[in-house]
């Protein structure tokens, strides 16, 4: 399947999974949730995506072995304009292409500006499994259901921690995927798999960058659960900040599953679902829209950004084809 189709595919599924909920939810409840909105807590948490963008541009400079080679206003703008690829690329897989545009703006090598994206997505990913295996282990009362995704999370956290000690492990399990996924695969492990060995090995031999990196992950991510609680108490509703921390991150993680168009449909799902007990599910979808404005804010700032960047490369690919 195409790339193209791929993406449509995802929309399509999006649309159907907020047709379906939209179908089964009180539309006018939702407009009366946003009609009764707290303005104020409604531009805050809304603006809040500002801060955690600096923090991200924080951390990925500092993910970069020399980095006065990436000046921060550069940093920026490369999560901007990741951020608008994110919105038609499956998976946040945004965040890889944007290696495209960092061999320039940082002067690396597309090798190691690819390791490195892989790196800073992989240190997400793991903070987002801590925080959700934190929060469903805080959890008193779980289903069975939940109780087996509690140990499919730690197993996941369990196995991304040994890729990142052990270098052994790491390509045992890239192995394993070799002989396990398609052949039409092969070569796109082949490169994770280098790309990971390369830059895994440059952040074992510095733990003190490692820890510094593990620690702004794990710190953007609470940043951002609580930029939903904000959203939860903007609409006028209420949940435990404990129960917030323990839910969100797993309404995030659903956001992820490749299946939709950036997240849209799965993510609103997982928030009606799982904050049943403390929203209504117009308040919750209200929450979910919200929730969708963290991807589409930043990408419309980032989009002539990523246009002028465009631009620039196509203008530069003339010139070296006409010279």
């Amino acid at each position: 399947m195409s790339a193209r189709a791929k993406q449509l595919l995802s929309l399509a599924v999006s649309l159907l999974l907020l047709a379906a909920l939209y179908w089964s939810l009180d539309l006018r409840g939702l407009g009366r949730v946003f009609a009764q909105a707290h303005p104020g807590l409604l531009a805050v948490s809304v603006l809040a995506i500002f801060p955690i963008k600096l923090l991200q541009a924080w951390r990925l400079k500092r993910l970069v072995p020399r980095p006065a080679l990436l000046p921060y206003p550069a940093a920026v703008r490369l999560l901007l304009m990741a951020d608008v690829m994110n919105l038609v690329l499956p998976s946040k897989t945004g965040d890889l292409a944007k290696s495209w545009f960092m061999k320039d703006r940082a002067e690396l090598s597309g090798s190691l500006a690819f390791s490195l994206v892989v790196f800073e997505k992989a240190c997400d990913v793991l903070a987002l499994l801590a925080w959700c295996a934190v929060g469903l282990l805080w959890l008193p009362e779980k289903s069975r259901p939940m109780q087996l995704l509690t140990w499919g999370v730690l197993a996941a956290l369990a196995a991304g921690l040994a890729m990142l000690g052990s270098r052994g492990f790491a390509r045992l399990l890239f192995g394993a995927a070799h002989a396990l996924l398609p052949r039409r695969l092969e070569e796109r492990i082949a490169r994770l798999a280098a790309a990971w060995d390369e830059v895994g090995g440059h952040f074992r031999a510095r733990p003190r960058r490692l820890a510094e990196i593990a620690l702004l992950s794990l710190l953007l991510w609470w940043v951002q659960f609580q930029q939903v609680w904000l959203f939860i108490l903007a609409v006028r509703a209420w949940t435990p900040p404990l129960v917030n921390l323990a839910l969100a991150p797993l309404a995030i993680l659903a956001g992820l599953v490749p299946l939709t168009f950036a997240g849209l449909g799965t993510r609103d799902a997982a928030l009606i679902a799982l904050y049943h007990p403390w929203l209504a599910a117009p308040a919750a979808a209200a929450v979910g829209l919200l929730t969708t404005t963290r991807y589409v804010v930043p990408a419309l700032f980032g989009l002539p950004l990523f246009r002028r960047s465009l631009a620039d490369v196509r203008s530069a690919t003339e010139h070296e084809d006409a010279s």
